[in-house]
């Protein structure tokens, strides 16, 4: 059973989201074993400066990086310069990096400043859900609905249509 870790900068506050969060969590334990893993987020002053935000990064991705070593990790950020996939592409790329012998798969999903260059290096994929802009936190309960929508494409279950 393949290690899923989605590795996000903050805490969702608004209930709804850590329901929707809860409810898909519950769901893949049938296909993953899933971890959230919660990073504290950098403050920043209300109008921060260049300067501020790449500080601010660079020390969230301090925290990070331990987390995305190993020969068995298949690191995915998400972001806005990302590529694009259908949920079908997303389902065959987490069953490739399956075959190929990769037993954990890390979603990194930055601040709402987004993730430092040194950890979308890290990574083998770097995935946009969309040209739309969202709140990182609504991004978590999107991601997580896509990965267990991909366990059910490749498990040929109904909830894909």
């Amino acid at each position: 059973m393949m290690n899923v870790n989605l590795i996000v900068v903050g805490k969702l506050k608004e209930s709804y989201f850590r329901e929707a969060c809860a409810e898909y969590s519950k769901r893949l334990k049938a296909f993953c074993r899933l971890t959230v893993i919660e990073l504290a987020e950098s403050r920043l002053p209300d109008d921060p400066s260049e300067k501020e935000i790449k500080t601010a990064l660079f020390t969230e991705a301090k925290a990070m990086q331990n987390l995305l070593w190993g020969k068995d990790c298949f690191n995915i950020a998400l972001c806005i310069e990302g590529t694009k996939l259908s949920s079908e592409k997303l389902a065959e790329k987490i069953s490739r990096i399956s075959v190929e012998g990769k037993s954990t798969l890390n979603f990194v999903i930055g601040s709402s400043f987004g993730i430092d260059e040194e950890i979308k290096k890290m990574c083998g994929l770097r995935l946009s859900m969309s040209e739309m802009t969202f709140p990182h936190m609504l991004a978590r309960v999107m991601i997580l609905e896509q990965i267990y929508r991909a366990f059910q494409i490749l498990n040929g279950g109904k909830y894909h249509k």
